[in-house]
Order: structure tokens, then sequence, then C-alpha cells
């Protein structure tokens, strides 16, 4: 199977656009465009019956204590957790690209509805929740069920550029074994032993103006 994106570079910085947050030099950050990025993908195994994409960001401070605070810095050496960007499953086996910004654009105070899509070519597919459920769970002004694609907001004082890994899977069955409101790890689990194939995108990025020169020479897209 191959995967690309026409919106960055297997390897090179995610523009902004498709981030949940930017940087800005006043107040850190500020809100994005968010707009989940254009995937293409081919070469889907015989006897594939549905596919499903999953966004996760594997380097998530395990601890909050130095999150977002001033004079402070997340350690490079902090152990690091998943955080699910996108849930997307029951995708036909027909299907062979998602537009960009067809399933997100723009923030959505309180997230996105979910888990069926109806208004889309892609009729049929589910999205599940991502992990800024959790994450503004105690924000009385952004707490909700946030379903489908939000975008990139690593922390602005972390000291390690964040990698969002896009994995296509194509799957034996037609329907993913999850019901309700289903997350990340769940569909990792259920879809267990029904994986014909995969491949992966990563794309990467960061908040921290003092490693924007790190990765700002792969910003151009593919």
């Amino acid at each position: 199977m191959k995967l690309w994106s026409d919106s960055f570079k297997d390897g090179a910085a995610i523009p902004s656009e498709f981030a949940f947050c930017a940087i800005d030099p006043q107040t850190h950050v500020s809100l994005s465009g968010n707009r989940n990025p254009h995937l293409a993908w081919s070469d889907v195994p015989v006897g594939t019956k549905s596919l499903a994409v999953i966004c996760c960001d594997g380097d998530v401070p395990s601890r909050g204590d130095d999150v977002n605070q001033e004079g402070k810095i997340v350690p490079a050496d902090l152990p690091r957790v998943d955080f699910f960007h996108w849930t997307l499953l029951d995708l036909p086996a027909s299907a062979s690209a998602i537009a960009a910004g067809s399933f997100s654009s723009g923030v959505t105070a309180r997230g996105k509805a979910g888990p069926p899509i109806k208004a889309s070519p892609l009729a049929g597919a589910r999205h599940g929740l991502n992990d800024y459920t959790g994450w503004f769970a105690g924000d009385a002004d952004m707490s909700g069920d946030y379903f489908g694609y939000d975008g990139p907001c690593p922390p602005w004082n972390d000291a390690i550029v964040h990698r969002y890994v896009f994995t296509l899977f194509a799957l034996d069955i037609a329907s993913v074994p999850v019901d309700g409101k289903f997350t990340g790890q769940q569909v990792r689990d259920a879809m267990r032993g029904h994986v014909l194939g995969e491949a992966a995108l990563t794309g990467v990025y960061t908040l921290n103006p003092a490693l924007v020169a790190a990765i700002n020479s792969t910003t151009e897209p593919a």
C-alpha cells in the first residue's frame, strides 16, 4: 500500500492551516485553521472490505506539571504517551482519497458531531472521539465530545518536535466492531487480526519558536 498527501511531505512540517493552534508572538498560541489534510492512497490489498485512518501523536507528555507554564520547559526525556487526533473507520474499499478540509475546517468549540458521517462522498463511514475530549473535559467553554479530526496543538514549551503519524489500514471486515462513542485505542484493539495491509505518513509540528528553525526547511508541500 502507498499513502501520500498533497498537504505535506512525509517527514516534513505540517502547515499551520492543518493544526488546531499556531504560534502567536503575543500569547504563545492562537487557534488555527484546523483543516484535515489531503490524503490519498493506492495498491489496496485484494480482499479489502473497508479502510480506516488513524492519526496519533506519540510524543505527548505523560505528565502535565510543566505543560504551557511560563518559565518552564517540558523536558525531552520525559516519558511520552499517545494522543489520538483522528479516527475514521468503515471507509469503502473503493475509496482512494480524502480532500483537504472535507471533514474539518476551523475549530469547533465543544467538538464536531459524530460518529456517523452523513454529508460526504464517504457517507456511511464513522468518526471516533479524539483525545481533545479528555483534554477539554474541565473547560467550561470547550468541554464536549470531539469527533473526527482536530489537528496539532503541542505544548508551546516542549523541548521536542512532535510527530503526527497518519496510518491507513486495509481491513478484511466491512465494519469495525465498535459502537457508541468509541476511541482510537478501542479501534486499534478491534482491528487486531483483521488488518490486510497498512501504510503510514508522518508530519511534524511544534509551537515552540526555538524549534521552528529545525523544521522550517521542510514546510513546502509535496
